[in-house]
């Protein structure tokens, strides 16, 4: 007779090993977050194209620029005008330094500037760029800003007293897009001639060169764990790329579109997108009709998946094309503005589908 402890034994043994047997629970995968933004607020008061917004460290403040040569300070949630600063030129590109003490802008004009964040006072201005500056970027530790113009040049900066540190060369035509890495080793930029470039942030080395869009490489913006770099463009697509051996990683499309700009969420789960519709004028023409670049109601605003690139979301609440979108460091905010001369704030929710 067989022994009942055997017996027993063998069964548990069973039903471990084939677990969608009825002795044991079915196994079921992890249900996927999703993301999904509402719109809280619509700010209003620039008089062009806002070109770019940026939340400060703190998520207290929101600034803009705009081509109607200001740059505007708002708090959230409430949206309200704190301070307005005024430039001789249209102003193309807006951060906050690491601290939120200080603000830095470029312009039409060629200059960068860098402004006290708490009375609006301009501490100095950064002269060598021989055209627009399309963008700008503080080192995340604040020692550094850097620079991308229509020169074809990266420019970087001691931050502290505007010293010019280090001009990077290599990009065939102008550069529209510049940015650190979080964890401070990188610095990418984004040009018109397809390509983004990885350089070392200690001695400004090329590193390697990302190369796959069809057409200019408009924004592009690292992961908070500096492991994957995203590049939108004017193919429109977006893609990620490993940082460590330039791989891609993901090919994201979800409409015909030129892709002006990508964030990532300050957790790195989820990536936003906005974007200009097909058939009307090119990223080449921005820097000299950009009041006419307007493309008519559409799905502009996307957030996507990082991990898998699946679409989760397509808004639709501007009126023109989305030239830029940025998250609240607390993951509570996205904010997008573009060609209808307003800024757009969401409210962020994570759910479970």
């Amino acid at each position: 007779m067989s022994n009942p402890r055997r017996v027993l034994g063998a069964l548990c043994a069973l039903c471990l090993s084939l677990p969608l047997l009825s002795c044991g629970a079915r196994t079921q995968p992890a249900p996927r977050a999703a993301v999904e933004a509402r719109l809280q607020k619509t700010l209003e008061g620039h008089t062009e194209v806002v070109w770019q917004v940026a939340f400060s460290p703190d998520g207290r403040r929101l600034a803009s620029c705009s081509v109607d040569k200001t740059v505007r300070l708002w708090s959230i949630p409430d949206g309200a005008l704190v301070r307005m600063l005024t430039h001789p030129e249209g102003v193309t590109s807006v951060a906050f330094s690491p601290d939120g003490l200080h603000v830095a802008t470029g312009s039409y004009d060629r200059g960068v500037r860098v402004w006290n964040a708490e009375d609006g006072s301009l501490a100095r201005t950064l002269a060598g760029h021989e055209g627009t500056v399309w963008s700008v970027a503080f080192s995340p530790d604040g020692g550094r800003l850097a620079s991308a113009g229509e020169d074809r040049t990266v420019r970087v900066w001691r931050a502290g007293d505007g010293a010019p540190l280090k001009t990077l060369q290599g990009h065939k035509l102008n550069v529209w897009s510049v940015a650190f890495s979080r964890d401070g080793r990188w610095l990418a930029s984004g040009s018109f001639d397809r390509t983004a470039r990885l350089w070392r942030a200690d001695d400004f080395e090329l590193v390697r060169t990302f190369e796959g869009h069809a057409e200019a490489v408009v924004e592009l913006a690292f992961s908070p764990d500096s492991k994957t770099l995203a590049t939108g463009g004017d193919d429109s697509t977006v893609r990620l790329w490993s940082v460590e051996d330039g791989a891609p990683l993901h090919k994201l499309t979800g409409g015909s579109e030129h892709v002006y700009s990508v964030a990532f969420s300050p957790d790195g789960r989820w990536l936003a997108s906005g974007s200009r519709e097909k058939g009307t004028l090119g990223t080449a023409w921005k820097q000299f009709a950009p009041a006419a670049l307007t493309g008519g109601r559409g799905q502009t605003v996307r957030l996507w998946q990082t991990s898998d690139g699946a679409l989760q979301q397509a808004l639709s609440e501007h009126d023109a094309d989305v030239h830029t979108v940025a998250f609240s460091p607390d993951s509570r905010w996205l904010a997008s503005s573009g060609y209808d001369n307003t800024i757009k704030l969401y409210a962020l929710e994570t759910r479970l589908p």
